[in-house]
């Protein structure tokens, strides 16, 4: 009954909010690695109120030592401070929401990797590239606060929570999840270890699961971050293995719908995209919704609704349907791994998605 209850309550306040106002899909380019082909560079701009047509493009592009825009690997945004920041595998760049022009680019100790925000907007847990530590920044400025050193790791994907007061560090080296209290920017625990090194994850709302995608695994593994133990391999059934395009493993992306009743997983070598039940535990496989390219990663919208692959379609998560996908300016397919939502009312900014599929019932 207190799950039904809160579904229900979530569901409310969500369908208010979407009564007004404008969604907004903010997509970062080239989110595909450096490609190019997949909608330039810059930042794009999609009304999800509006089949997800084209609206504009912010300018956007940090040049290697040969002048072409390297590749995005991460995208937040905080609605109160009116800031959306992106980062490169060499910078963090803090943009203007309102008017698109860049307050300050930082090249932080150790490049950057995919960073999470905390829900204040005060500060970001931003990852090295592929490093030994994670630095902790100063949202506004983006001074660092604090180094979190992870020896071995490999740092790579970082989700701070709904809440913002836990932050997770993923390694592409190692077989656990960290767990850090934001408010002492301290590692409290770890969870695992896991078959093998962590790629993408996700967690719910109430700290209690994680959900992880591992080499060599299609499907995923769930963890208790209670007990810090693996509870689950979940693997996908019917559908074969081979060579992925990118990333060296077969599923390189997870996620919860909003309401924590669906987990997603990315089939690279399938051009697919499963969804399994998660209100049962393990997980039950439920469907499959075949993707244009290789999907890479999986997000949602604000409200649950919608479902974005990173190979450009919008799903409607009811009827797990492709409805629409993302076309440029120029008629191009559009794809990256780095897109969220951001609302706006009378013109200011009001809500900010995640790039994360992250469980918010708490």
């Amino acid at each position: 009954m207190k799950y039904a209850l809160t579904l229900v309550l979530i569901s409310l306040a969500l369908s208010s909010f979407a009564e007004g106002g404008r969604h907004l899909l903010y997509v970062a380019t080239p989110g595909i690695r450096n490609d190019l082909a997949w909608g330039g560079s810059g930042v794009i701009v999609f009304d999800m109120d509006d089949g997800h047509k084209f609206v504009k493009r912010i300018p956007f592009a940090v040049p290697d030592d040969k002048g072409a825009p390297r590749n995005v690997k991460g995208i937040c945004a905080n609605a109160g401070t009116k800031h959306l920041y992106i980062s490169t595998t060499h910078t963090l760049t803090c943009l203007d929401l309102l008017t698109g022009k860049k307050l300050w680019e930082k090249t932080p100790e150790g490049g950057c990797d995919r960073m999470s925000m905390t829900a204040d907007g005060k500060e970001i847990y931003q990852p090295s590239f592929e490093k030994d530590f994670w630095n902790v920044l100063n949202a506004e400025t983006g001074g660092i606060i604090k180094r979190i050193d992870t020896p071995g790791a490999g740092a790579h994907n970082t989700v701070v929570d709904a809440s913002g007061a836990t932050a997770y560090l993923a390694g592409l080296r190692s077989p656990v999840l960290r767990v850090v209290d934001a408010a002492k920017r301290e590692i409290v625990k770890e969870t695992g270890p896991f078959s093998s090194a962590i790629r993408p994850f996700t967690v719910n709302g109430k700290g209690t699961l994680c959900f992880v995608n591992v080499n060599g695994l299609l499907g995923f593994e769930v963890g208790d971050l209670v007990t810090k133990q693996k509870l689950h391999r979940v693997e996908v059934q019917g559908f074969g293995l081979g060579p992925p395009k990118r990333h060296g493993c077969p599923s390189h992306g997870v996620g919860l719908t909003p309401d924590e009743r669906e987990v997603w997983v990315c089939d690279a070598f399938n051009k697919r995209m499963h969804w399994f039940d998660a209100t049962v535990m393990p997980p039950k496989q439920r469907g499959s919704i075949e993707c244009r390219d290789d999907p890479g990663w999986i997000t949602f919208s604000i409200d649950g609704k919608l479902a974005y692959p990173s190979s450009g379609e919008v799903v409607e998560v009811a009827t797990h349907r492709v409805i629409a996908t993302l076309e440029d300016e120029q008629g191009r397919h559009v794809a990256s791994e780095k897109l969220l939502e951001i609302d706006f009312e009378d013109g200011q900014p009001v809500r900010a998605g995640d790039q994360f599929g992250i469980g918010r019932v708490r």
